[in-house]
């Protein structure tokens, strides 16, 4: 699958929108019967343009009020300690989002946790502690004002 048509477009607006939409449902959304949409569903499930498919968790409903931005410092960065670092990132659940970054810092990440002084403890115990860390410089969400996985589609529409 190279290129994605009208109907696949449609497709991947609607499941944006609601993953829990049945076939029937997004078939009739996007103009398509039920075994054509099926089958598209699973063609750009398979091409990797749907890698899969989650509830949208409240983090204040589950008690993580707290969501914090880091910018950790490596003290180096090559290779072998830039791939040491990342996998011990990746096994921290506190941690929702990592992205290598340019300019100052070498990581930016997204960490939730339940109150300030957890978020502390977490920070001074384990985040300070990774290895070849440096320095952190945090910041913290006053309040949302706008949060969503969906991905514009615009620029992919035919002209």
């Amino acid at each position: 699958m190279e290129t994605l048509d009208k109907f696949d477009l449609a497709i991947l607006q609607e499941l944006q929108a609601d993953g829990r939409l049945s076939n029937a449902e997004l078939a009739q959304r996007v103009g398509l019967s039920a075994a054509p949409c099926w089958r598209r569903v699973k063609a750009l499930e398979e091409a990797g343009f749907i890698k899969g498919y989650h509830a949208e968790i409240d983090r204040r409903r589950i008690g993580l009020g707290v969501l914090a931005f880091v910018r950790l410092d490596a003290d180096r960065n090559s290779g072998n300690v830039t791939r040491e670092l990342e996998d011990a990132i990746r096994k921290l659940p506190e941690v929702v989002s990592c992205h290598y970054i340019s300019g100052a810092g070498t990581f930016e990440l997204q960490v939730v946790s339940r109150d300030l002084d957890s978020f502390a403890q977490f920070a001074r115990e384990v985040l300070i502690n990774l290895p070849n860390v440096k320095d952190l410089h945090t910041s913290f969400s006053l309040g949302e004002v706008k949060e969503s996985s969906a991905l514009p589609l615009g620029h992919l529409k035919p002209r």
